[in-house]
């Protein structure tokens, strides 16, 4: 297994806690000198709230324990590719590195929709490295939803 992997089965894990709580099942860390320093999973139906996405709670979250607003430095791994609320935010942290498991051909803002995170009009680029444990990634998502569609 790659660190890359390593990380990403990390983000699955916090995928399966939404699961468990039926929410849209994305999960999501954050890495800084080789350290997890944030772990974060959808809190949307919980928190009613919207913006409670895994990498805007993971952002919170890093950026506390850094003390910084800044997370240049730092790689954040979800298991989906982030909509334009989530990209945006990462570039205004600027996060170094995003690696993600699976696209989201709908609403993705890393390339599949429209793509945020190499947008030269922007401050910031992000390199982003796609396709990390892809079948996982996709397969839990697309798993909870055939259960939603079916329950109705």
């Amino acid at each position: 297994m790659t660190i890359d992997e390593i990380y990403m089965s990390e983000a699955l894990k916090e995928g399966r806690l939404a699961e468990q709580d039926d929410e849209v099942p994305v999960g999501c860390i954050i890495v800084h000198n080789r350290r997890i320093i944030a772990r974060a999973h959808n809190e949307v139906e919980r928190l009613k709230d919207p913006t409670a996405h895994a990498e805007m709670l993971a952002l919170t979250s890093a950026t506390n324990y850094l003390g910084n607003k800044w997370l240049n430095e730092a790689s954040l791994y979800v298991t989906i590719e982030p909509c334009a609320m989530c990209a945006g935010a990462l570039v205004l942290a600027r996060i170094k590195r995003l690696i993600y498991g699976a696209d989201d051909p709908k609403a993705g803002a890393c390339g599949s929709v429209v793509n945020l995170t190499n947008n030269k009009g922007l401050n910031h680029q992000i390199k982003v490295k796609k396709g990390i444990l892809e079948k996982e990634c996709r397969t839990l998502v697309k798993e909870f939803f055939s259960r939603k569609r079916t329950k109705y």
